[in-house]
C-alpha cells in the first residue's frame, strides 16, 4: 500500500503542483515570520547590550510610593550619592547619567532621527569611554554639542558647524564641538543622539544638580555580583535600586523578545488564515482524487486491502505532499524574510546590522506545520472513501451525498449561524473590553455556519445570475449547471475567497467609520485654529505658551497643563488651564451644570463624575505634590473624550504648587482662522522648531487616522497571502473539474460546441464561484464591521457606521477578476482537449 501510495503522488503530479504551493504558501508565511522576527529581535537585543558593556552596576531612583495625601514621585540622585558610590570597595569609577529629549534638526530644517528616538544626554567628563570621539573635543557650556557619528553622516554636519536643537521648546543654535561613536540601539536604529557638557544636561533636562542614574565600573578582579552587593549596604536601599549590568543586558532582551512577540503574533494570525484558506484547497483537491479514483480504490478493497490500509494510502500521498511543502515553504520563508528586512530599510526604517536568524524551532514550525495541515485535510477525503462499497464504487464513479447527509449539514450549519449571530449581538450590548472574547467566539461559530451551509446557499444565489448568464447562450447555462453540479466542490471553492473578503471588508468598513469619527471628534470638541506640542509628545515649556500668547494675529490661547494629585485617597491627573480662554478653545457637551473654570471652581468628566459621585456644588479636596491641600468646587460635568478628559482646573491655582510647571499642549485661536499664512508666522514666532508640532484639526484626525490608514494597508498586503491561495484554490478546482468533464467536453465539441464557446463556458463557471465568495465575504464583512463598530461606540461618542460602497464595489470587482484570471489556465486545456480521445476516456 506504501509503495501504490507514492506511485499515485507521481502518477498525479500536475493535479497535486497547486495543492503543494497552496500548502508552501502557508508555510512560507509562518517561516517568513519566524525568520523576520527573530532576526529582528537578535539584531537589537546585540545592538542595545553592546550599551551596557561600559556599566557593571546601574543605580537607579527608587520610586516613592505615596504616603497618605502625598504625591508618589521619584527619589533623587544626587552628587553626595554620586561620591559614595565612587568610594565604595571594588569601584574602580562612577559617572552620573542625565537623559532626555532632544530633538536635532537637519541641514533642510526637518526633524532628524524620528519623533520618539531624538534623545539627548551628558557626556562625563573631557574623555567618557562610553562615547569614543571619532572627531573634535568634549563639550563645554551651553555652546557646545557632541552629535553622534550616524547622525552626522546623514545630516552632512561637521566640527564647526552651527546645529539647531530643542530640549523643550525654545531653539538652541551650539556648535558642534565633536563627533562620537556609539553602540546605543536608538541610533543603529535610526534615531539620533546629541550630548552635552553634564552641568548644561542637568539644567536643559531639568534636573537641577541630580542624575537619572549612576553607572559604576568595577575594579579589576571585582564581579559584578560582588560590586552589586557593595554598593547595596553603601547607599540607603529606600532612596536607590541597584541592577548589574548583565542583569540590565537580559531585561533588554527581554523587552524587545516581548515587543516583538506583539509582532510575531500578528504575522502569524495572518499566516494562520492563509494556511485556513489552504486546508479547503486542500480537502477539495483529495475529495476530487479520491473521488476520480474510486474503482481504483475499490479494486485494492476488493484483493484484500482493509479500509485502514486504503485511508493510510490516501494519508501517505498526504504526508509526502505536506513534506515537499514544507521544505519548499522553509526556503520560500527564508526569502520572505530576508526580503522584508530589507523592505524595512527602503522605506526608510534603520535596522541595526546582524545575521539572518533561522532557528531549529523555525524548521520544525514549517514541517510541522506543512505535514499536518496536509494530513488533517485530507484524512476526511480518505476517511469517505472508505467507507465506500467496493461493489458500489466499480459500478459508480462518483457517491452521492444521502439525503441524511445534507439534512444533518444544513442542520448544523444552521445552528453554527445562529449561534454565532446570537453571541456577537450579546457582545455588541457588553462592555468593548469584556466583549472581545465573546465578539471572536461568535465570529469563529457564523463563519463556520456560513461554510457549513454554502452548498445550500449555492444553489439560490448562482441561480440569481442566470439572466445575466443567459446573455452568452449555451456557454452561459452550461457554467450556471456545472457551478451547482457539486455543491460541496463549490462552496470549498468560495469559501476560500469569502474568507479573504470577509477580513478585508470589516477591516475597511471599521477604518473608514473610524477616520470620520475622529473627524468629527476634532470638530466638535476643539474651536481652537491651532495645537501646539513636542514632537514626542513630551512636557513643553512655559515659555512656548507666552511667546504664543504675544505673537501676531493670536486672539485666545491656554496652556494644558497635567499634574498628578490625591483626591479621596486615589491618584487623579488634573488639568490645568487658562480659565477665561479655555471655553472659547473647547466645545465640549455640557450634562450638568456649566462649563466654568476660574478660581476654585472646577469641572470633571461624567466617568470620573460617576466614580466619585460628583455633581455640581460638590466640593473635592485636592492634595498637590508640595504636599498642599486645596478645597475645589464642582461647577459642570461635561462629556470627556480620547482628546480632551478628566479633571480641568485654572492654572493659577495650580501653577504655585508645582515645582517644575511644564505645558502638554497649548491652544491658540487665530483672528482670521486657520491658514498657510498663519502657520508660518506661529512656526517664525517659535524659532523655526525642529521639536515642535503645529496641528490644525485636520492635522490632528490625519495624525490620528494614518494609524489606521497604515494598520489597513498591512492587513490588505497580509490577507492578499490569502487571496492568492484563494485563486490556487479555483484553478485547482476548475482544472481538476475539466478532467473530470473530459468526456463530456468531448461530447460538446463533438455536437458543435467550438473551442472559444468551452472557453467561456469555462471562464463563466470560475467567474460565477469567484463572485459567489465574494458576495459571502462582503455580506459577513459589514456584519462583522458592524458588531465591532457596536463596541468602538462605547469609547468614541462621535462613532457611526460609514459603509464604503465605493471600496465594497472594487472588492466585488476584484473577486471577479480573480475568477477570469484562475480559468486561464483551465478553460484553454479544457479548449485544447482531443475531442475523440475526450469521448473515449472514463
Amino acid at each position: 500500500m506504501f509503495r501504490t501510495a507514492l506511485r499515485n503522488v507521481l502518477a498525479h503530479k500536475a493535479r497535486l503542483l497547486m495543492t503543494v504551493l497552496a500548502v508552501m504558501l502557508g508555510v512560507a508565511f509562518v517561516s517568513g515570520t519566524l525568520v523576520f522576527t527573530n532576526t529582528l529581535s537578535d539584531a537589537y537585543q546585540k545592538s542595545f547590550a553592546k550599551g551596557f558593556d561600559q556599566v557593571d552596576v546601574a543605580v537607579r531612583p527608587k520610586y516613592q510610593d505615596s504616603k497618605g495625601d502625598q504625591v508618589g514621585k521619584d527619589a533623587e540622585l544626587t552628587q553626595a550619592l554620586l561620591d559614595r558610590a565612587a568610594k565604595v570597595p571594588g569601584a574602580a569609577s562612577a559617572a552620573g547619567v542625565v537623559t532626555g529629549f532632544t530633538a536635532v534638526a537637519g541641514k533642510d530644517g526637518e526633524l532628524v532621527g524620528g519623533d520618539w528616538q531624538s534623545a539627548g544626554g551628558n557626556y562625563w567628563g573631557t574623555k567618557d569611554p562610553r562615547y569614543p570621539l571619532v572627531s573634535g573635543h568634549a563639550p563645554h557650556g551651553k555652546g557646545e554639542v557632541l552629535i553622534d557619528s550616524a547622525t552626522a553622516e546623514r545630516t552632512g554636519f561637521k566640527v564647526g558647524d552651527t546645529v539647531r536643537l530643542s530640549v523643550d521648546g525654545p531653539v538652541l543654535t551650539p556648535t558642534i564641538s565633536g563627533i562620537f561613536r556609539t553602540d546605543d540601539g536608538n541610533v543603529a536604529a535610526g534615531g539620533s543622539l546629541t550630548l552635552f557638557d553634564t552641568p548644561t544636561a542637568q539644567s536643559l533636562f531639568g534636573k537641577k544638580g541630580t542624575y537619572d542614574e549612576i553607572d559604576v565600573r568595577a575594579a579589576a578582579g571585582t564581579s559584578q555580583e560582588t560590586l552589586k552587593s557593595a554598593l547595596d549596604k553603601a547607599l540607603p536601599a529606600g532612596l536607590v535600586e541597584t541592577t548589574t549590568g548583565e542583569q540590565l543586558a537580559d531585561d533588554q532582551a527581554v523587552a524587545i523578545a516581548d515587543s516583538m512577540s506583539s509582532l510575531k503574533q500578528s504575522l502569524l494570525v495572518f499566516a494562520g488564515i492563509a494556511l485556513f484558506v489552504g486546508t479547503f484547497i486542500i480537502a477539495n483537491t483529495f475529495t476530487m482524487l479520491v473521488a476520480q479514483r474510486t474503482r481504483e480504490l475499490a479494486l485494492l478493497r476488493a484483493v484484500g486491502a482493509s479500509r485502514r490500509q486504503v485511508t493510510r494510502s490516501v494519508l501517505v500521498e498526504a504526508l509526502a505532499v505536506g513534506t515537499v511543502a514544507g521544505v519548499a515553504g522553509l526556503a520560500a520563508g527564508v526569502g520572505i524574510g530576508a526580503g522584508l528586512r530589507s523592505l524595512l530599510g527602503a522605506m526608510g526604517e534603520t535596522v541595526p546590522d546582524g545575521p539572518l536568524v533561522i532557528s531549529p524551532g523555525t524548521v520544525v514550525a514549517a514541517l510541522a506545520v506543512g505535514i499536518l495541515i496536509t494530513m488533517l485535510a485530507a484524512w476526511l477525503p480518505a476517511r469517505r472513501a472508505a467507507k465506500i462499497p467496493p461493489v458500489a464504487a466499480m459500478s459508480s464513479l462518483h457517491a452521492k451525498a444521502t439525503t441524511r447527509s445534507l439534512v444533518l449539514r444544513n442542520t448544523l450549519g444552521s445552528l453554527f449561524a445562529a449561534a454565532g449571530i446570537a453571541v456577537v449581538l450579546m457582545a455588541t450590548r457588553m462592555d468593548a473590553d469584556a466583549a472581545q472574547g465573546p465578539m471572536g467566539i461568535g465570529a469563529v461559530l457564523l463563519i463556520i455556519g456560513v461554510f457549513v451551509l454554502t452548498p445550500l446557499l449555492s444553489r439560490p444565489l448562482i441561480a440569481a445570475a442566470a439572466p445575466v448568464l443567459r446573455a452568452f447562450g449555451v456557454s452561459g447555462k452550461l457554467a450556471r449547471q456545472n457551478s451547482v453540479r457539486n455543491p460541496r466542490r463549490t462552496a470549498a471553492t468560495a469559501s476560500a475567497l469569502m474568507i479573504g473578503l470577509t477580513l478585508i471588508t470589516g477591516m475597511t468598513v471599521m477604518a473608514g467609520s473610524l477616520q470620520t469619527s475622529i473627524d468629527r471628534l476634532a470638530s466638535s470638541a476643539i474651536r481652537a485654529d491651532y495645537v501646539v506640542s513636542m514632537a514626542n509628545r513630551g512636557p513643553l515649556s512655559p515659555d512656548v505658551a507666552k511667546k504664543l500668547a504675544t505673537a501676531d494675529g493670536v486672539t485666545v490661547s491656554s496652556p494644558l497643563r497635567n499634574a498628578e494629585s490625591r483626591i479621596d485617597g486615589g491618584t487623579e491627573w488634573l488639568t490645568g488651564v487658562d480659565g477665561a480662554a479655555i471655553g472659547k478653545l473647547t466645545d465640549l457637551k455640557v450634562t450638568e451644570g456649566s462649563f466654568t473654570v476660574g478660581g476654585t471652581r472646577i469641572v470633571v468628566d461624567e466617568d470620573r463624575a460617576e466614580e466619585h459621585g460628583w455633581k455640581p456644588g460638590s466640593q473635592v479636596t485636592a492634595h498637590f505634590e508640595d504636599g498642599a491641600a486645596r478645597r475645589l468646587t464642582v461647577a459642570g460635568v461635561y462629556e470627556g473624550n480620547d482628546m480632551i478628559n478628566g479633571i480641568i482646573l485654572d492654572n493659577k491655582v495650580l501653577t504655585p504648587h508645582l515645582s517644575d510647571p511644564a505645558d502638554m499642549q497649548v491652544m491658540v485661536k487665530m483672528a482670521d482662522g486657520a491658514s498657510d499664512a498663519a502657520k508660518d508666522g506661529l512656526v517664525k514666532t517659535l524659532g523655526i522648531n525642529p521639536a515642535i508640532k503645529i496641528q490644525d484639526k485636520q492635522d490632528i484626525s490625519h495624525e490620528i487616522g494614518n494609524v489606521f490608514t497604515q494598520v489597513l494597508n498591512m492587513v490588505y498586503g497580509l490577507l492578499g497571502m490569502a487571496v492568492i491561495v484563494a485563486v490556487l484554490g479555483v484553478v485547482n478546482t476548475l482544472a481538476m473539474s475539466v478532467f473530470e468533464r473530459a468526456q463530456e467536453i468531448g461530447m460538446l465539441r463533438a455536437i458543435g460546441l467550438d473551442r472559444r464557446a468551452v472557453k467561456r463556458m469555462v471562464r463563466l463557471e470560475s467567474l460565477v464561484i469567484s463572485l459567489f465568495g465574494g458576495v459571502l465575504g462582503l455580506g459577513l464583512g459589514v456584519f462583522f464591521g458592524w458588531a465591532a463598530g457596536e463596541l468602538l461606540a462605547t469609547k468614541i461618542p462621535t462613532y457611526e457606521l460609514i459603509l464604503p460602497w465605493g471600496r465594497m464595489t472594487v472588492f466585488l470587482l476584484l473577486a471577479g477578476v480573480i475568477g477570469v484570471l484562475a480559468a486561464l489556465w483551465p478553460a484553454r486545456r479544457a479548449a485544447r482537449l482531443n475531442m475523440l480521445a475526450a469521448i473515449k476516456a472514463e
